[in-house]
């Protein structure tokens, strides 16, 4: 059977856009996807994948490692050993597929794919140009046509799924919202400048608790701060209101129970957003434009987009916002967002779920590559 090496070296909402491409390149043969320590945690919520790999690429990342001769070497010999007959490299526009492409070639892959405005010499079999952003299609359409160019069939509905079944909900989660009946709000971003600042979050909380939500604030272990900031500030606004802080309590799989659970989720640009979309849940995306909404907003799922896309700010690609005030979220006031929960939920029908990937088999893990 054919053996295929993907490659997404991003963080975790990067690996589930990739998500339906990297199903439709099971359907050829055996998966196994490379991905960073920021990706992993997703690489293994993806359906289709029998292994996945790590590595810490020096070429990848905000804050990317130092080469390490040592840890490339051992990449190439274990991609040699394994013995891929095909490599599939998916990169966004401003990244290039090339060092990766160069590390395949070298442990003797024979055929790889990837996207590259840069001339690849013989590193790649066939390459793909993707127009410059905001075109270019959205991010898993773009990684559809990477798998399609290395042999795939696009699938006629893509969605993007998670590997079922997802743990039970977190022991803080009160019984009475075990089964649903709440909003989300993840305020945090890896990248500043498309999350909420703290008092922003709480307008938002305590107008949707007056509202009649319960209100479920996430967050990573790094944002447990923020989260703790926002509950403090709404309950100060609104004291007694039902709003619960999760910040730093469940890893992926489990944030991916609370979000299936809630009604909504309201969430800036970031991982959780792409979630949410992956386990059905609509999402209010409270989008910074510093990258173009058509590439990077939730896919197949309900969204409302909120969020001055003309602001100054616009396809900047700022990590931390440049115009003082964050004025391109900030602007969104917790009355708008309340309104497009309300929109959503009853748009929505709840008990059927897009984000199903039943009989899965269990995934493979290996953290032997560095």
């Amino acid at each position: 059977m054919t053996r295929i090496l993907a490659v997404r070296l991003d963080s975790d909402g990067d690996v589930l856009l990739t998500g339906p491409a990297i199903r439709a390149l099971s359907e050829l043969g055996t998966v196994d996807l490379l991905a960073s320590p920021s990706g992993a945690a997703a690489a293994r919520l993806l359906p289709g994948i029998h292994t996945v790999l790590e590595y810490d690429a020096p070429w990848s990342g905000f804050r990317p490692p130092a080469v390490d001769t040592e840890a490339a070497l051992e990449l190439v010999e274990r991609l040699r050993t394994t013995g891929y007959d095909r490599a599939v490299i998916f990169t966004s526009f401003h990244q290039s597929p090339l060092p990766m492409a160069l590390l395949a070639r070298m442990a003797g892959v024979g055929h790889i794919v990837g996207t590259s405005m840069d001339y690849p010499g013989s590193l790649l079999d066939v390459r793909l140009k993707r127009a410059d952003p905001p075109g270019g299609g959205h991010e898993v359409d773009a990684a559809l046509e990477v798998a399609v160019a290395a042999g795939a069939t696009r699938p006629e509905h893509p969605t993007l799924r998670v590997r079922r079944p997802l743990p039970p909900p977190p022991d803080r989660l009160p019984a009475d919202l075990r089964s649903g009946g709440y909003v989300v709000l993840h305020p945090g971003a890896s990248v500043p400048a498309r999350g909420l600042r703290a008092d922003h979050a709480a307008a938002i909380a305590a107008a949707l608790s007056a509202a009649g939500h319960a209100v479920v604030v996430t967050g990573g272990p790094a944002e447990r701060e923020l989260v703790a900031e926002t509950v403090a500030l709404t309950l100060r606004v609104c004291p007694g209101a039902p709003v619960l802080d999760l910040a730093g309590t469940t890893d992926l799989a489990g944030l991916a129970s609370v979000l299936e659970a809630a009604d909504c989720t309201v969430v800036g640009n970031t991982g959780p957003a792409h979630l949410s979309a992956a386990v059905g849940t609509p999402v209010v995306s409270l989008f910074s434009p510093v990258v173009p909404a058509e590439r990077w907003r939730p896919y197949g799922v309900a969204v409302t987009l909120l969020g001055d896309q003309q602001a100054l700010c616009r396809d900047s690609r700022a990590r931390d916002c440049p115009v003082p005030g964050h004025p391109c979220l900030s602007g969104v006031s917790g009355a708008e967002v309340v309104a497009a929960v309300a929109e959503l939920i009853q748009s929505i029908d709840h008990p059927v779920r897009t984000g199903y990937d039943v009989g899965t088999a269990p995934l493979s893990t290996s953290r032997g590559v560095r």
